[in-house]
């Protein structure tokens, strides 16, 4: 389908809900709407064999699209109700599989043809006022307008996205607007709770105090790793905490953040699946896999950016949820366009290295399958290394289109595969 047929289709149809956007009596509700349209494509690479979740060698593209609606009320004093029903259709490049730090952040583990509704969201937010200095809150997406005290104490409860609350950048976090590599906007070995869509249930609790916010949070496994039913009593769980500390730099903002977890669930040991035929469904005992993330970003000019991640997990074992990476590297510059005169356009560059353990390099190079990687065998393996580039065109007060290309090395750590070439162009439009 013509990508510029497509891009006026979405638009009519966003239309209808940006009709009913807005802030009206924003002290009491908010609602708001966003749609993403992505459209992909990737050249012919070398590949001389390919297995189940290997990315198909051949030239394709592939189009994601998604509505959003973000309803929120104020029910009592520091007390507001969310609610975020989204339509989502479409398919990542190869149905989502064969790069370890997948291309788009816009496609989830579930692709279907036709448009299908989801409720990804509904949570309670409670704030308490701790006292300092008496900050406004702006109305926008899950936010309605308020004042809060810089000392305050946030509660959270329902279903979100772990990302959400944890390993936030002010640079690279938004698949909408900024960067769209799940290793760029993400830490690559954060493990985190998620259904193939990247929702969860859980509760977290974060605590402000002078340059400090400690988070902590609880939040449910999926029944069996990577699977699209969730539990819903924490019989398989996620811990997960995070100290930030904001700073000045050379008069310029920057923060740090620290992240730890650990994931307690029925999970397969790559050994034991070697020994067992590969079949990691007959290995699963109940384990912990541990892990961490730093996440820092800086302000180096009024319009220029930096941010690095650097996460590890125990490789020991298969991933949960997110993807197979044991130790990642992420490291990039966000610049504004105001020496341009287009002061609300954006540009992003972005480098990431992320490799695996030995023994999950064993398991693939058996013919083991993982979440997204699998090509059969791994005869020569080294790190998955890209780099990223885009533009974010700023042409409405709504409406943001971006070019994207990627260059991936090594796609799932395959050295007789690739180099991947991969173009994108997003459309996001909110309200």
């Amino acid at each position: 389908m013509p990508i510029i047929s497509v891009f006026k289709g979405r638009i009519a149809a966003l239309s209808l809900l940006l009709a009913f956007s807005g802030s009206a009596a924003a002290q009491e509700y908010s609602i708001h709407v966003q749609s993403t349209f992505v459209e992909q494509f990737h050249p012919a690479f070398h590949s001389p064999y390919r297995g189940a979740n290997s990315m198909d060698p051949a030239a394709r593209g592939n189009e994601t699209f998604d509505a959003t609606l973000f309803a929120g009320l104020r029910l009592w004093r520091g007390a507001e109700l969310y609610i975020n029903p989204e339509i989502d259709q479409g398919f990542g490049l190869s149905n989502t599989v064969g790069v370890a730090g997948y291309v788009s952040g816009e496609a989830y583990k579930v692709g279907k043809s036709v448009p299908y509704g989801r409720l990804q969201r509904l949570f309670l937010r409670q704030s308490f006022d701790l006292g300092g200095e008496v900050q406004t809150i702006e109305d926008g997406a899950n936010q309605i307008a308020t004042t809060r005290s810089a000392d305050n104490l946030v509660l959270t409860f329902g279903k979100i996205s772990v990302g959400d609350i944890f390993d936030a950048n002010d640079y690279a976090h938004d698949q909408h607007t900024d960067f769209l590599n799940w290793a760029v906007i993400d830490s690559g070995a954060f493990d985190y709770a998620a259904d193939a869509w990247g929702y969860t249930y859980g509760g977290t609790a974060e605590l402000t105090y002078g340059r400090w916010t400690w988070r902590a949070g609880l939040f449910n496994l999926s029944r069996v790793p990577n699977t699209t039913q969730l539990e819903r009593d924490f019989s398989q769980f996620e811990l997960v905490g995070e100290a930030e500390h904001r700073h000045t730099l050379w008069g310029h903002a920057g923060k740090v953040k620290l992240l730890g977890f650990v994931n307690r669930g029925r999970m397969g040991s790559y050994n034991d699946a070697l020994a067992n035929g590969l079949n990691m469904a007959r290995v699963r005992r109940y384990a912990s896999r541990p892990g961490f993330a730093i996440n820092a970003s800086q302000e180096l000019s009024d319009d220029l950016g930096l941010f690095t991640r650097l996460s590890w997990n125990d490789g020991s074992k298969e991933a949960y949820e997110f993807t197979e990476i044991n130790r990642a590297l992420a490291l990039g510059l966000s610049l504004k366009g105001n020496s341009w005169q287009r002061p609300e356009d954006t540009v992003g560059l972005a480098i990431a290295v992320h490799d695996i353990s030995d023994a999950a390099r064993r398991y693939l190079a058996a013919g083991g399958m993982g979440i997204l990687i699998g090509d059969g065998r791994l005869d020569h393996a080294g790190s998955e290394n890209l780099a990223e580039f885009y533009y974010a065109a700023h042409l409405t007060g709504w409406a943001t289109l971006t070019a994207d290309y990627q260059l991936v090395v090594n796609p799932a750590y395959n050295r007789d595969r690739g180099p991947l070439n991969v173009f994108s162009l997003r459309l996001h439009v909110q309200g």
